[in-house]
């Protein structure tokens, strides 16, 4: 099925429906909710979804999963989806949404299954197709592109602020100041949190806001200055021990 809504098709009754949309660059799918799980795959452009307790950046042939009734908005930038709505219990790979790999095979299964009949054979080649789908997603590995924000709305203000000018060398205790207490405090505070050190989350938070700007296209340079990084060297070596590449091969991977 392609460019239909969910909400549509929700009560069919087969384990997996699998849909394609494409969407503008710059398309908005405000804050909702699925009765079923949600694999969200971009086979194009760049999604960044958001959640109630988080960010993510999902570049172009990763995927999303988002759980059952999990509320979410998702910021299309050039995407074309492939998306399987996964009846609740069938899979189980948590209750918080994250980017995960995508194999090759998963891949050309996901670009098949949207030319499945809504209602498929159960013994037949299609309901072999679907239930092949959903071992490889069981095996797909996540990736650490998960930007955890806090409940405190003190520090969520502050974390908010960070993401939409991000700085490599923020230090801890302009954050504490402003919060009024210690350095002591405030990174104990932060951990429990967002269960990362902060050092660890602005290196995350960074990575993850350069992932976008890669995949449209823009320099490591500019990215790195903008940052505040010292030079796209310095950008180049946290990116590599973030995700374990450089930029240029992370991002050539995904074509």
């Amino acid at each position: 099925m392609r460019n239909v809504s969910i909400n549509q098709l929700d009560d069919t009754p087969r384990p997996v429906v699998a849909i394609g949309t494409d969407y503008s660059h710059g398309h908005l799918l405000p804050f909702h909710t699925h009765r079923r799980a949600q694999l969200l795959y971009g086979a194009t452009g760049v999604m960044q979804v958001r959640s109630h307790d988080g960010n993510w950046v999902v570049p172009p042939q990763r995927a999303v999963w988002i759980p059952p009734g999990v509320a979410h908005e998702v910021l299309m930038l050039g995407v074309s989806t492939r998306s399987l709505y996964i009846e609740p219990g069938t899979v189980d790979l948590g209750e918080r949404c994250q980017v995960i790999s995508v194999s090759p095979l998963m891949r050309h299964l996901l670009m098949d299954a949207v030319d499945v009949p809504l209602i498929y054979e159960l013994n037949g080649r299609d309901a072999a197709l679907m239930e092949l789908l959903l071992h490889e997603l069981l095996r797909s590995a996540p990736l650490p592109l998960h930007i955890p924000l806090p409940s405190d709305g003190r520090l969520l203000e502050l974390c908010q602020k960070f993401l939409h000018q991000p700085n490599a060398h923020l230090p801890p205790l302009q954050w504490a100041q402003a919060l009024h207490v210690s350095l002591r405090t405030f990174n104990r505070l932060f951990r429990q949190q967002t269960g990362l050190s902060f050092s660890q989350w602005r290196q995350r938070a960074c990575v993850v806001q350069a992932l976008a700007r890669l995949a449209a296209g823009e320099a490591v340079t500019r990215i790195a200055l903008d940052f505040g990084y010292d030079s796209p060297a310095a950008f180049s070596t946290m990116f590599r021990r973030i995700l374990g590449q450089a930029p240029s091969v992370w991002l050539e991977a995904a074509k």
